[in-house]
This record gives structure tokens, C-alpha cells and sequence, in this order.
């Protein structure tokens, strides 16, 4: 069982989100302009993260699963669905991005790949002032509270325009800071909140599942047996928000977020959602609802890209861990940002012109966390500490779990997880 601390509860949020978007990776030919084009909120945020574009048809897409018990407008969500969620009151969480999914769609459409980032990444920040480096969910609330303070200073009172204009920012912040980690171009973005995800698990009426093992979790109220099995819209909630009582904690919690995915996607499959209107209508009033997107994403031509593209031939990578932290009496993970560009531009094909430019200057997140007088666990066997000859590192043993080298998940079936 990991110990690892962790706060937040939003892992699963973007799940929302994603198996919406999914309606049209797995095939779907029924979305119209009227259908996928009205009603959505709009975000301008790519244009202040001054992130590059791909060129030659390939698009690349970040969801954001942000964890906040708030609307858009910053009023707090009704008590009855906070119950429902399991969240606690709205004073609970922040507004940290507990998931990040960046997908690749390529140009001919026949291959998607997605990464996930974990949350805990520690990472360079890229569009926050106040701190240089943090936990790579940290970027979007950083960056929100400078920007309230700012307006505030300004004399800005209203509550809902100073929601709108910090997460404006804060939606850049954390563009930028992926951009920045992987090193390739991002087009579009899309952020759903948390009870984005409870819309669209009551919407489904229920997802099939595997577990390698029985688990029982008074945390997250997961109780489940080992095997399939078709969960229930709470069963759901508590399935992608387990932590407790897996070997890898919040790795192991990101395997279960893609797990539900491909549940999402094989359900929908099964279920003719593709040739029923009414059942598309259903689903895209709740990404209307629930989902911020990105301002020029024409979601009807993504539709019709993405439409060719069978679920199996839909891959899910978690982004390798090499050991483990304590930042300012945090725990993180330790990275290598070289190694994950690479693997990122290499499955993707692209790169930043002048990417190495952005690129940290201390290439492992280790020494980092060195230079700010942390706590360092051990790293995996084979691991030489980069030399820094300003900084000691102290060692101390890790009850956290295994350095993660990159778990991937392939689409169109239904895989058994922890």
C-alpha cells in the first residue's frame, strides 16, 4: 500500500471530457455543425500560452481535468452534488489540474497516441511569477491566484470576472508548462471540472470494467471483486478516484482512468451510439455543459479527421517516473525532461523548432528538487545522480511506490487493471 500523500480527488474529471471526445475517435459519421458547434464555452487561452502549431494536417490536443468543487462563474457547486460526488464542500480541493492527457491525432488519422502526464511530475513552470518550479498540477492554480491578486490590486471586485480572467491565465500557465515538458506543439485544449465526469457517468448508465484483484477502499468507497464487471455511475466515480490500497497510489490510479476509457469507448461501440442521434444529443449536451475548449477548434472538421480511426488503433502511455521527492515537505515525482521529450516528439513525430532552447537547464527533475534543499528518495537501479557540486542530496528510504517506466494502454478491448 503507498503512502504517498495526496490531496486532490480530481484524477478522474477529464474522463468526462475525453469519452466524449471519443465519439469521434472510435467512428462516429453523425455529428453535424449544429450538434457539435453550439453551446460550448470558449477559451482564448492558447493564444496567451504563445505555444507552437503543427503543421501538415496532424493536430495535437490537451485535456485538462481541473479539480475544483466551482462553476465558471467561481460559485460554489449545489451541497446535493458535492454529496453525490464524494467531494467534501466546495472548500475542499483547489484548483489543481489532477489530469492531463495530451493526444495525438496525425494527419492521416490511422494511429491516435495519447500520453499521460502524472500530476505530481515535478516540473519547470513556464507562465507563473511567483515560483519557478512545482508539481505540474500546481501550474493552473499558481498562476490563477497571481492573476486575482493582480486585478484585485486594480481594483477588480467582480467575482465572476475575476474568475473568468485568472483562469484565463491559468489555462495558459498550464499550456505553456506542458508544451514546455514535452516539446512538441499543442492546437486545441479542453478543460471539464469535476462534476463533469458524475454528468457523463449518469449519461452512460453504466461502464464495464476489469480488476486483476478485489479492493475495498472506505476512502473512495470502491468495493469491488476482482474481474469484469459493469459499474454503476457512483460505482464509476469511486473506481477512477482509488488511491488507497494500490501498490502505486496515484500511478496506478492514472492506469485506472485509461482502464475507463477504453470501458467508454467498447460500451459505446456495443451500445449503436454512433447510429443514434438521440444517444449523440445526450452525451454532447453534457460536454456543453461541463466543457471549456479551445477558441478556432473546429470540432465538426476534428470530428470527421478522427472519425476514420478505429478504437484499436487508440494507445494510452503513462509517462515514466524515475524515483520520488520531498519538496517542501511535498512529495513529488522526479522526471527526466529530456528523456520525455524525446519519447514524446519520437511517438508523435514533431518537435518545437528550437525546442532545446525551452528546455530545463538541469535536465532531471532531480537535481532540481536538489537545488531547493529537498528530501531525495532513492532512484531505480542504474540511476547516477547528475553531479552538483552547490547542492547535497540526502538519501532516505522510500515507501512510495516503484519508479514508473511508462505503462501503455491499447484501445478497442477492455483491460484488467490494479
Amino acid at each position: 500500500m503507498s503512502s504517498r500523500p495526496s490531496s486532490g480527488r480530481g484524477a478522474r474529471v477529464a474522463i468526462a471530457l475525453l469519452s466524449v471526445l471519443v465519439l469521434a475517435v472510435t467512428g462516429t459519421v453523425w455529428w453535424s455543425t449544429n450538434l457539435v458547434i453550439g453551446g460550448f464555452n470558449v477559451s482564448r487561452a492558447l493564444a496567451e500560452a504563445k505555444v507552437a502549431k503543427s503543421t501538415g494536417g496532424a493536430k495535437n490536443i490537451l485535456l485538462m481535468g481541473l479539480d475544483t468543487r466551482k462553476d465558471q462563474n467561481g460559485d460554489d457547486l449545489p451541497s446535493d452534488i458535492l454529496q453525490q460526488l464524494h467531494a467534501g464542500t466546495s472548500d475542499n480541493g483547489g484548483y489543481n489540474t489532477n489530469t492531463l492527457i495530451l493526444m495525438h491525432i496525425p494527419a492521416d488519422g490511422k494511429k491516435v497516441t495519447a500520453f499521460s502526464i502524472p500530476r505530481d511530475d515535478y516540473v519547470t513552470f513556464a507562465g507563473v511569477e511567483s515560483r519557478k518550479k512545482g508539481k505540474i498540477k500546481e501550474a493552473y492554480g499558481t498562476r490563477k491566484a497571481e492573476v486575482e491578486d493582480e486585478l484585485v490590486a486594480q481594483g477588480v471586485s467582480d467575482r465572476k470576472e475575476l474568475e473568468s480572467k485568472a483562469r484565463e491565465s491559468a489555462r495558459a500557465a498550464t499550456i505553456a508548462t506542458v508544451g514546455k515538458l514535452v516539446g512538441v506543439p499543442i492546437d486545441h485544449f479542453a478543460e471539464v471540472s469535476l462534476v463533469g465526469f458524475y454528468d457523463l457517468a449518469q449519461t452512460l448508465g453504466g461502464v464495464e470494467v476489469c480488476l486483476n484483484n478485489p479492493v475495498r477502499d472506505s476512502y473512495s468507497g470502491a468495493a469491488f471483486p476482482a474481474g469484469r464487471q459493469k459499474l454503476s455511475a457512483a460505482q464509476s466515480l469511486a473506481f477512477v478516484r482509488q488511491r488507497h490500497g494500490l501498490a502505486d497510489g496515484d500511478l496506478d490510479r492514472t492506469h485506472r482512468q485509461q482502464a475507463f476509457i477504453a470501458g467508454v469507448m467498447v460500451q459505446l461501440q456495443k451500445q449503436g451510439v454512433f447510429g443514434d442521434v438521440r444517444k449523440l444529443q445526450s452525451l454532447i449536451a453534457v460536454a456543453q455543459k461541463d466543457v471549456v475548449v479551445s477558441d478556432g477548434w473546429n470540432l465538426q472538421e476534428f470530428a470527421q479527421q478522427a472519425g476514420q480511426i478505429a478504437g484499436t488503433n487508440l494507445t494510452f502511455t503513462t509517462l515514466p517516473v524515475r524515483g520520488y521527492a520531498t519538496v517542501n515537505e511535498q512529495a513529488v515525482n522526479i522526471i527526466d525532461p529530456a528523456a520525455i521529450r524525446a519519447q514524446v516528439q519520437k511517438a508523435f513525430g514533431q518537435s518545437v523548432p528550437g525546442g532545446d532552447e525551452s528546455a530545463d537547464s538541469d535536465e532531471s527533475s532531480s537535481s532540481s528538487a536538489a537545488s531547493d534543499g529537498t528530501t531525495q528518495a532513492p532512484h531505480p537501479v542504474g540511476y547516477t545522480q547528475p553531479a552538483s557540486p552547490a547542492t547535497t542530496v540526502s538519501s532516505t528510504p522510500s515507501d512510495g511506490p516503484t519508479p514508473d517506466a511508462g505503462t501503455t494502454l491499447r484501445g478497442g478491448q477492455i483491460p484488467c487493471v490494479d
